[in-house]
């Protein structure tokens, strides 16, 4: 079973400027403070816009059926489709793992998954996607915002 905790009025928080298009993230977590769960075995995934000058909570979902953090699923019930589900409109997934099948699922969802290697608060994550939105975002994420641009050193048939 899973639900679902939408925030309705956000008109505590200024929204991102004119033509800033914020950039909807999922992170895995156990406890809304902390990235600090696998993909599979994450109680929780809490959801939000980030832009350059700023970020806002959307909403959280939670679930009951989740994996052991083993690295492998512990029965036959499919506790993964429900997952994904949850993150449609994301852009970005930020876990401590997943595994292969999990991450095509997340992938073919149109989200790409980003693993984290040890645990961190949820703000330091927010602050880091800011940065990068602020500075020159990697080529998946300028794919992403539809910012992706041929590089100076490419010709167009190159490019093609």
């Amino acid at each position: 079973m899973s639900r679902t905790l939408r925030v309705i009025d956000s008109a505590t928080s200024d929204g991102p400027a004119p033509g800033e298009t914020p950039l909807r993230i999922a992170i895995a977590t156990n406890d809304m403070e902390t990235l600090g769960a696998h993909f599979g075995s994450a109680k929780k995934f809490a959801i939000y816009e980030v832009w350059q000058s700023g970020f806002r909570f959307i909403e959280a979902h939670a679930f009951d059926n989740v994996t052991g953090q083993k690295g492998k699923h512990d029965d036959q019930d499919d506790k993964i489709t429900p997952k994904v589900e949850a993150l449609e409109g994301c852009a970005l997934l930020f876990a401590l793992a997943i595994g292969g099948p999990s991450a095509a699922k997340v992938v073919k969802a149109g989200i790409h998954p980003i693993k984290r290697k040890d645990p961190e608060p949820i703000s330091d994550v927010l602050t880091q996607t800011q940065e990068m939105l602020r500075g020159t975002p990697p080529p998946f994420l300028r794919k992403i915002l539809g910012t992706f641009q041929k590089p100076d050193f490419m010709d167009e048939e190159e490019w093609a």
